[in-house]
């Protein structure tokens, strides 16, 4: 592995800060690799700027073991015994197991780089790996996946405030996002105005919209067609 990365004194000092971040903070990547000369130089440089490291030298061994629910990445041989990288990337697919990953390789071969950055691979990198553009990869990989995880995490919010709705406030929220004024939905609905303003109130108030614009956002993120 060429050494482009960090004189050995700025790694220890790396880790010993990276020692007080918690688990989900640090990131933690997950190496699949049948050399195990590969596996100990990648622990080491990504221990080393305080990253949480889990290797394994098979995918069969990836997917019986006990993995933390946090940020991370997959850094995965292409060539591997058994179930080949690519092999590998469809059935994570398929397991809606969504890590990004990271394809190494002792070979330069086109076709496979190209087929795996179609199914999603955020990067190729051929062996000898240089330290910072694996680094770099890494945290661009760890910071995809928070990022991913807190937007699964606020529709999780949304669909349980908009659970929270009653019926009646539903069919309010449906027709508010549209631009209808409360006479409007009134008439719709064959209410009173003064109710559709209050059911109108507890709509925003239960979904926490300030505004009818960050209402309307919230419908569109929960896939809430704007009635005509």
């Amino acid at each position: 592995m060429e050494n482009h990365h960090q004189p050995q004194s700025q790694r220890h000092l790396a880790r010993a800060n990276g020692a007080s971040l918690s688990t989900d903070e640090q990131g933690i990547v997950f190496i699949v690799d049948d050399d195990a000369s590969v596996r100990a130089a990648l622990e080491d440089l990504l221990g080393s700027i305080g990253l949480n490291v889990q290797s394994f030298g098979t995918v069969q061994e990836f997917l019986d073991s006990k993995r933390p629910d946090v940020s991370g990445c997959i850094v995965l041989d292409v060539r591997l015994p058994g179930t080949s990288g690519l092999e590998f990337q469809k059935l994570l697919a398929r397991s809606e197991i969504n890590l990004p990953i990271i394809f190494i390789s002792g070979h330069s071969d086109v076709s496979i780089s190209v087929q795996a950055m179609k199914l999603g691979a955020i990067e190729f990198l051929t062996k000898p790996l240089r330290e910072q553009e694996l680094v770099d990869a890494v945290q661009f990989g760890i910071t995809r996946d928070r990022a991913r995880r807190q937007e699964v995490r606020r529709l999780a919010g949304l669909k349980e405030r908009l659970q929270s709705l009653t019926p009646r406030e539903r069919e309010v929220f449906e027709l508010v996002i549209t631009g209808r004024q409360s006479k409007v939905i009134a008439a719709d609905l064959k209410l009173s105005v003064m109710t559709v303003k209050v059911h109108r109130s507890h709509v925003m108030r239960k979904m926490g919209a300030k505004s009818l614009i960050d209402l309307a956002r919230m419908a569109n993120s929960l896939g809430i067609p704007a009635q005509d």
